[in-house]
């Protein structure tokens, strides 16, 4: 275990807590981009694409939390929807560099 601050004093926090704040934090930057990329902010499309991929990757060793792995699949498909969706709408912003 080791030690984190918390209101400035040192508790110690189990590496499963830790996971699942990982996990959490995980999911919480796909659904931000999700929403930044409905309101066609700049860039959210690759934001979405690379919190999905921080996710994907993440279920090495998020996977054995309860749900992780069930939510990743599920959102996926959503995800490349709307990437591909923002990309069709504006191709420019994805043009590769001539």
């Amino acid at each position: 275990m080791r030690p984190a601050a918390l209101d400035g004093k040192v508790a110690m926090r189990s590496p499963h807590q830790s996971a699942h704040t990982r996990s959490a934090h995980l999911k919480d930057e796909v659904y931000r981009q999700m929403f930044r990329l409905e309101e066609n902010r700049p860039g959210a499309n690759m934001g979405l694409a690379l919190a999905l991929i921080h996710a994907w990757i993440a279920t090495e060793t998020e996977g054995e939390i309860a749900g992780y792995r069930d939510w990743i699949l599920k959102l996926s498909p959503i995800c490349v929807q709307m990437i591909e969706a923002s990309l069709s709408t504006n191709p420019a912003a994805f043009r590769c560099a001539e």
